[in-house]
């Protein structure tokens, strides 16, 4: 690092302290960890807890417009984790790294995960720490054919390249304590 005219050049953040050191190793070991006594779920797609392009793009319902997309907005990796704790409820953490050297699509990945129809969840809350990471708790369950009614919450933030997207269903309404409560710890990591 070259020091300015007539000053000693600042010293190297260590490595602890250095995001960028961080999130440009395995992105696994930032995800939260699974709560004791909670077991994994075999849903999550990917290998390993990582999902590559074409995984991560066949996860939406367009799945050949949402590749395109993702090349083009610099798609670098994703990585998950997924549990079911012992009251039913399941927790899915996805945190996706953009490279964003031509385009800044982390903030519009965050709005477009955070866009609902009116009436489908309340009006959400503020994530602490985020300019625009919002959490949200859909205030009608969701049931698929022979399955039994699901609540859920999610939650849409971002931290520079990385965006932390989380799902939490269970069967009675997620509390909002719950859902910022895991943003919250899972932003701290990144």
């Amino acid at each position: 690092m070259l020091a300015p005219a007539g000053d000693e050049a600042p010293k190297r953040l260590p490595a602890a302290q250095d995001r960028k050191v961080r999130t440009d190793g395995d992105l696994r070991e930032l995800l939260l960890k699974k709560p004791r006594g909670a077991v994994d779920v075999e849903w999550p797609e990917g290998s390993g807890g990582w999902l590559d392009l074409p995984t991560f793009a066949g996860l939406a319902d367009q799945a050949s417009g949402d590749f395109a997309y993702h090349v083009e907005n610099e798609f670098r990796r994703a990585a998950t984790v997924a549990w079911k704790e012992g009251d039913g409820r399941t927790v899915e953490i996805r945190v996706t790294q953009f490279r964003q050297e031509e385009v800044l699509a982390a903030a519009d990945y965050v709005q477009e995960g955070a866009y609902w129809r009116p009436g489908e969840v309340d009006s959400g809350w503020p994530i602490p720490g985020t300019g625009d990471g919002r959490a949200y708790s859909h205030e009608q369950p969701r049931s698929e054919p022979g399955a039994s009614p699901r609540y859920m919450a999610e939650a849409h933030a971002r931290r520079g390249g990385l965006v932390l997207t989380i799902w939490v269903t269970g069967p009675e309404r997620i509390a909002k304590k719950t859902i910022l409560d895991l943003a919250e710890r899972q932003l701290e990591r990144l």
